[in-house]
Order: structure tokens, then C-alpha cells, then sequence
């Protein structure tokens, strides 16, 4: 490969991350498509394994120093540089950081400026780097913003969830107003957005992420569900994702009598919570917790599963779902889901086409639906055939990331111009 190819540069909040599937594949699809991409990360990952994909992934990477006191002697050379190489653009980045600190005097924003020092320094190497995109709007957004000032490149992002709905309205209307396209997953972020900054000239997309189709097809028919219920969540162990709403659903059916093991896949700040929870419920002989798993073995829990349940809900600090990936996934594999009416979910749950839909915090709603899904055989298998079908039409990465890939050669033209020099 021509190392001048005009190249893509991601900025990614943390590479690899385990629960960021959907990134790494986007890349790898991205480099299968002829666009060239280089990963510049905010972090090393946490974890200590990946999925597959990413060991596909040809991509350079590269770390940029990650804590503003620990590594400020390697945050503030690259500021020193690019203040003596470049000081009418890094006094363009240094008002612009001002000005947002004034609004949050958040120290991140003198850290995300710093940062984007260390990327426009690297940029100043890689002349084929001809346009930043960043992943999630908040801190990799403004690293891509504050490096493009001073790199003289032009930037876009990627919104997801949290990153657009905890975030300082003001911040993420002016990252919309510089940017020079945004992407985001699902048609209720693209109508926030679009009322957010209602005057914008710039292009806001929405692409679904989708999954890799092949990894999920199943083509066993499922048995007629029997006791004990096999009932399955995977969701981090946060406030957005409604676990204590699931429990409260499960310990109603305990009440009833009804016989099932519960499975939660994933881990997160509010795992002791959860685990008190568990307890103080008495669910602890049914259910099963089993951490982070890699890709491989969520599949397996799919296929042994009767049910997949979310409950998503609108947290405090007004962070929310999108369509998590895994809800996509349960429906690929023919795994029928309960889940809320939160933020996009109705995008992909129909009610009773493709799975049953209740409201957020409504246990009992929760606990008759998952009756209903278990026991309710045509309905079982209206949504099983019909979720399958909608997967594979509408949310196959394969398909979706042609039309990712339009929208980058469309709007950034320096990925298509003559190779760099």
C-alpha cells in the first residue's frame, strides 16, 4: 500500500475496547473498502483480550499521552512545538479552548487541547492524514477539533449516546457548527441533533452500525421454551441500563412460581449495586453472572437462551441508549427480546413484529411481557422470523458500511484526491 494514500485519521476515546465491537469492525470494513485509516487513541485498552476483528485491523496506532498531571511533561512539549512552528493557529486553538473553558471550566478542556498538540504534532509528520474523524462527540471530538486547528485538517465525529446527551448543549452545537459532516447511528440522535442546531450548514448523517451478519445466522430452529426459563441480558452495569428494573421483573415471576436461571453478561460501575440487588431480591440461586466475555462466548449464551431482555431507561444525568449492538445481535441469532421504549429501541423492536415493547421502570409491565414472549408460541415465532429478516435488510455493516463510505468520499474529497507528497 502506497504510504502517501490520503489516509483517514480516527480518534478513538480507547483502542481496542471490548465493548466497542462495532468500531473496530467499522475500521476493518472501512480498510476492505480501499480507505486507508490510522488510529490515533486516547488511551491503552483495559482489557487484556479483543475480539478477532481487530487482530485484521492494519491501521497504525498511536497512544496519545492519556492523564493531564502524570504525563504533562509529554503534553506540554508538543504544545511548545506547535506554539513556535504554528503560533497563528495555536493561538486560534487556545482562544477557541477559552472560550469553552469559560462555559464548564471543565481542566478537561486543557487537557483535550494538549492532546490535540500531540496529534496535530504527529500530523505534521503524516502529510497523508487528510481529514480527523472522532468517535463519540464528547472528549475525542475535542481532541479531533483542537488538533484539526492546529494541523490545518479538516474534522467530523461520529455521536453515539451518552457522548450527545450529557454533554454541554452549547460544546456539542458549536463541534456540529465546525465540523464538516457528523454521522450518527440512529434517527432519534439524528432529529436531536438536528433541533439542537437548527441553523447548521452542516451535513448531519445517519448510518446504523449493524453487525457482521455471518457471525450470527442460525439456522437451528429454537425449541418450545421449558422450565427452567433461560433468560439473558448483556448490558454494562450502569444507571441507563434499567438492570433494576429487569430484577424487580424477575422477582415477580419468582413469586409466581415461575422456574427460570437469569444470565447477565458484562460488568461496570455499578456492579455492587447490582449484586446487592440480586441479594436483597433473594435471585441468587437463579441467577448467573459471568463478567466480560469475549465475542465468541456471548454468542454461545445467545444460543442457549430463550430470551433476551433490556431495560433501558433515561438516566438521571440524561444519558440513554442508542440501539445497543447486542439487541441487534438477539435478534439475528432468532432470540425474541423484551425492551423499553427508550430513545431509538422502537427502531428496531416492533411491537409484536419483532418483539414486545413496554415502558421504562415498569417491572410489572416487564414481568407479563416476558411471560407473554415465553409462552406465546405464534408470537415467538412471528418475531423471531421477523426480526432475522429485518437484521439482514437493514442492519447488515457490510451493506451499511457502503453507505458510511459514500458519505466520507462525498464529504471529505481529500480521501479521493492524488496520493500526498
Amino acid at each position: 500500500m502506497n504510504n502517501r494514500q490520503p489516509t483517514l485519521g480516527m480518534v478513538l476515546k480507547g483502542y481496542p475496547r471490548i465493548s466497542e465491537t462495532f468500531i473496530s469492525n467499522e475500521i476493518l470494513l472501512l480498510e476492505e473498502m480501499g480507505i486507508r485509516v490510522r488510529i490515533f487513541s486516547m488511551r491503552h485498552p483495559r482489557e487484556s483480550f479483543s475480539h478477532k476483528s481487530v487482530k485484521q485491523i492494519k491501521a497504525r496506532v498511536d497512544y496519545l499521552p492519556t492523564e493531564l498531571y502524570d504525563d504533562f511533561p509529554r503534553l506540554l512539549l508538543p504544545a511548545a512545538l506547535q506554539a513556535v512552528r504554528r503560533p497563528d493557529r495555536f493561538c486560534r486553538a487556545l482562544h477557541r479552548a477559552g472560550r469553552r473553558f469559560a462555559r464548564t471550566r471543565s481542566m478537561g478542556t486543557i487537557k483535550h487541547l494538549l492532546q490535540g498538540s500531540c496529534l496535530a504534532n504527529l500530523l505534521h509528520h503524516s502529510p497523508e492524514v487528510v481529514h480527523l474523524h472522532a468517535h463519540f462527540a464528547h472528549s475525542p471530538t475535542s481532541v479531533a477539533l483542537f488538533g484539526s486547528i492546529m494541523a490545518d485538517r479538516s474534522f467530523s465525529f461520529t455521536g453515539h449516546a451518552k457522548d450527545i446527551y450529557t454533554q454541554n448543549r452549547a460544546q456539542l452545537r458549536e463541534k456540529i457548527n465546525l465540523a464538516e459532516l457528523v454521522v450518527t447511528c440512529t434517527n432519534y440522535n439524528k432529529q436531536f441533533l438536528e433541533k439542537l442546531a437548527p441553523e447548521t450548514t452542516t451535513p448531519i448523517h445517519r448510518v446504523y452500525h449493524g453487525i457482521n451478519i455471518s457471525l450470527f445466522h442460525n439456522n437451528t430452529a429454537r425449541p418450545v421454551p421449558q422450565p427452567p426459563y433461560r433468560i439473558l441480558s448483556v448490558a454494562r452495569m450502569t444507571a441507563k441500563k434499567g438492570l433494576d428494573t429487569i430484577l424487580a421483573a424477575l422477582a415477580l415471576l419468582k413469586k409466581r412460581n415461575i422456574n427460570f436461571i437469569y444470565t447477565l453478561i458484562g460488568d461496570g460501575d455499578d456492579k455492587d449495586e447490582v449484586m446487592e440487588k440480586i441479594f436483597a431480591l433473594g435471585l441468587h440461586k437463579q441467577c448467573r453472572w459471568l463478567g466480560t466475555l469475549p465475542h465468541e462466548q456471548v454468542i454461545k449464551e445467545f444460543e442457549q437462551a430463550d430470551i433476551f431482555v433490556l431495560g433501558c431507561r433515561v438516566a438521571a444525568n440524561g444519558d440513554r441508549d442508542g440501539i445497543p449492538n447486542v439487541l441487534v445481535e438477539s435478534l439475528a441469532m432468532g432470540l425474541p427480546a423484551v425492551a423499553t421504549t427508550v430513545s431509538a429501541l422502537p427502531e428496531i423492536i416492533r411491537q409484536h413484529e419483532t418483539g414486545l415493547l413496554i415502558p421504562p421502570e415498569r417491572p410489572e409491565q416487564m414481568a407479563e411481557a416476558i411471560i407473554t414472549m415465553l409462552t406465546d408460541e405464534d408470537l415467538r415465532k412471528r418475531c423471531m422470523d421477523n426480526g432475522r429478516k429485518l437484521v439482514a435488510d437493514r442492519f447488515d455493516n457490510r451493506l451499511l458500511i457502503q453507505n458510511l463510505a459514500a458519505v466520507y468520499r462525498q464529504g471529505i474529497p481529500a480521501l479521493t484526491t492524488a496520493p500526498c507528497v
